[in-house]
């Protein structure tokens, strides 16, 4: 376990660059940033920013912490030789960020010898900081917070998230339809790392999502846990595994109806 110190130094650089690329992105995003723009080509509006956002967290952490490694989804990647790795989320919820909806946010993520020990995730336009660090709890904007306890099956409200890929939204789908008939209701946010921060909240009462990046899971996964929720992911590095968390009860329930559908 690193030390008490380094945990401090980790926790305060995260939420700087948090904070600092959300505010980069809520501020920069033009008022006329239309629906046709998309991540498909390196000079729109939406990769910019993805891109800005990114630079700005990669400059901020490799000026105060140069031998650290970091993986970032704008395609930052390098190993470091310090043992600490940050795992970043520039724009998590890029679509909702383009239609001018405020469920976006930055994800800062610090692993040390390959787990996660802190984690910020900062949804400028909500308004809300997220933050937890392994063995010391997760917190909303400096309160603590804990999940809800597990209710009946068919009282419980789910989160999940779908893929790009076709074949695979297909499959979603077809869980989606199954699941739904059983649970309170199905919930699809649009930011992974904020749906497991909302689920650590307590606004949630399960989350599961298939194909979830490193940088999409690590800091939401690290919340989820220190709020006292079971938690399970795919393996370091993986990108097509699935995610699920929720209270005990409810994980067990869940992952088994999603094992009987192939999810």
């Amino acid at each position: 376990m690193p030390s008490p110190d380094l945990l401090d130094e980790l926790l305060a650089l995260a939420t700087e660059a948090a904070t600092a690329a959300g505010a980069l992105l809520r501020d920069g995003r033009p008022a006329d940033l239309g629906v046709a723009a998309t991540k498909s080509s390196p000079v729109d509006v939406v990769t910019e920013m993805d891109l800005a956002s990114e630079k700005l967290v990669l400059e901020l952490i490799s000026g105060r912490r140069p031998a650290d490694g970091y993986l970032g989804e704008e395609g930052a990647d390098r190993p470091g030789t310090s043992g600490v790795r940050w795992v970043v989320d520039p724009l998590d919820g890029t679509v909702n960020y383009l239609y001018g909806l405020p469920n976006w946010a930055v994800s800062v993520a610090a692993e040390v010898d390959g787990e996660a020990v802190v984690g910020v995730v900062f949804a400028p336009v909500r308004g809300e900081l997220f933050h937890a660090v392994r063995g010391g709890g997760a917190y909303l904007d400096g309160r603590p917070i804990a999940g809800r306890p597990a209710p009946e099956w068919g009282r419980a409200l789910l989160g999940t998230g779908f893929a790009y890929v076709q074949e695979t939204r297909v499959r979603q789908a077809r869980v989606l339809a199954e699941l739904m008939p059983e649970a309170r209701d199905i919930r699809r946010g649009g930011s992974a790392a904020l749906d497991l921060c909302d689920l650590a909240a307590g606004r949630l009462d399960g989350y599961y999502e298939r194909g979830l990046a490193p940088w999409d899971r690590a800091a939401g996964l690290l919340v989820v846990r220190e709020a006292g929720l079971l938690a399970e992911g795919p393996a370091r590095g993986e990108h097509t595994g699935l995610t699920l968390a929720a209270p005990a009860g409810t994980f067990e329930r869940l992952r088994e109806r999603l094992t009987e559908l192939g999810a």
